[in-house]
């Protein structure tokens, strides 16, 4: 690992860790030599043993990031498990996000709701609180915000996963604003079209995936792998004067 990218004795909190696009992040970032602190609803049994082969530890935080209520338990087991190795809390990747698919005039509260409480709300809280943690010793650290094309672009029947996403990246960019000059890095990736559950009913679509595919300079639907990369140079001293950026990660979807 060049050394402007290692992250050996550094822990990373990873949210939406237990499948897909942030399932690939901390194996990345394990790769690269970090802690992970793994934050989902479900099993992380999986991850755990993706995980391993680095050696690097792993500790699982079961959250419903629906509601702000397990934020301050996530902040206080991430930074007992970086004591324990050793290391410091220096990474958050706000990964965790839902989608709910329905034509705008039809399109619920309910929806509009769920959506947004963890999409942006628990987001920012989240963020907030590991910020503090960041703050205290003076020594900074990376935000890594997982925002989408939907943060650049319209799409359609997702009112309130485009409205999130774009949120986000006018979040990371007032955190960036704030926080630079306090060592704390705040950027995001703007990931393509996954193969992930969230876009498990466009691949299925047969006009939709035709249609997707064909907009796609690189011929093929993202691996979630592909997006660990960018998540490691983000996280790395390597864009230590990079600050408030949306990287989007989309197979050239943007330069079409």
């Amino acid at each position: 690992m060049p050394a402007g990218f290692d992250l050996t004795g550094r822990t990373a909190i990873v949210t939406g860790a237990n499948t897909g696009l942030g399932q690939a992040i901390a194996v990345a970032l394990a790769q690269a030599g970090a802690g992970i602190v793994a934050v989902g609803r479900s099993s992380m049994d999986e991850t755990r043993a993706l995980v391993a082969p680095s050696g690097r530890p792993f500790h699982e935080v079961a959250a419903d990031l629906s509601t702000l209520e397990p934020i301050a338990r996530i902040v206080r087991e991430a930074e007992a498990a970086a004591k324990a190795d050793g290391s410091r809390l220096d990474i958050l990747v706000n990964n965790a996000g839902i989608i709910r698919r329905a034509d705008a005039i039809d399109f619920t509260e309910a929806d509009w709701d769920a959506v947004m409480d963890v999409n942006l709300k628990s987001t920012f809280f989240l963020t907030q609180a590991v910020a503090r943690t960041m703050l205290a010793d003076g020594k900074g650290g990376k935000v890594i915000n997982i925002a989408s094309l939907l943060s650049f672009q319209g799409g359609i029947r997702i009112p309130s996963y485009t409205a999130s996403k774009s949120g986000l990246a006018g979040l990371t960019r007032l955190l960036a604003c704030e926080w630079a000059g306090k060592l704390i890095n705040v950027n995001a990736i703007a990931p393509g079209y996954f193969v992930t559950n969230n876009t498990e009913a466009l691949r299925a679509d047969p006009e939709r995936n035709a249609a997707i595919l064909s907009r796609i300079p690189a011929g093929h639907w993202g691996k979630p792998e592909e997006l660990g990369g960018a998540a490691v140079f983000l996280a790395s001293d390597a864009a230590a004067y990079i600050h408030g950026v949306v990287l989007p990660v989309d197979g050239g979807w943007l330069a079409r």
